[in-house]
């Protein structure tokens, strides 16, 4: 979100600090629509699939209450992608993570017990 900021008045120079923690955190207290959709022919299937999560929240956050949700231990396989692509670290903010790969205004993360895509 800071790199995205631009001071378009130089008057506001002196503010720029300022400025920036302020978008900062609204970042941090906006929530974004996560939509997990369950992919492989074994694989649990929630029954709500879309929710709404604090942008600051780690990646982790979303395994954490998946694993919770579908009663998956953790000695149990869980692999997630984010846009049917890559596998996401557990430390990457989820903000971050909607503001690169957002789709229809949701970030689209597909789970499954087995490894679909490698």
């Amino acid at each position: 979100v800071r790199s995205c900021f631009v001071m378009a008045d130089a008057a506001h120079a002196d503010n720029k600090e300022s400025a920036s923690a302020s978008i900062a955190r609204l970042s941090e207290d906006k929530k974004v629509t996560v939509k997990l959709r369950a992919v492989g022919g074994d694989t649990p299937i929630l029954k709500r699939k879309k929710f709404k999560v604090k942008g600051s929240h780690q990646f982790s956050h979303i395994v954490v209450f998946l694993r919770k949700s579908l009663k998956i231990k953790q000695t149990d396989s869980l692999f997630l992608y984010c846009g049917q692509a890559f596998s996401p670290s557990p430390e990457e903010i989820i903000g971050d993570l909607f503001n690169c790969f957002q789709l229809n205004n949701e970030l689209e993360v597909s789970y499954c017990t087995t490894n679909c895509w490698g």
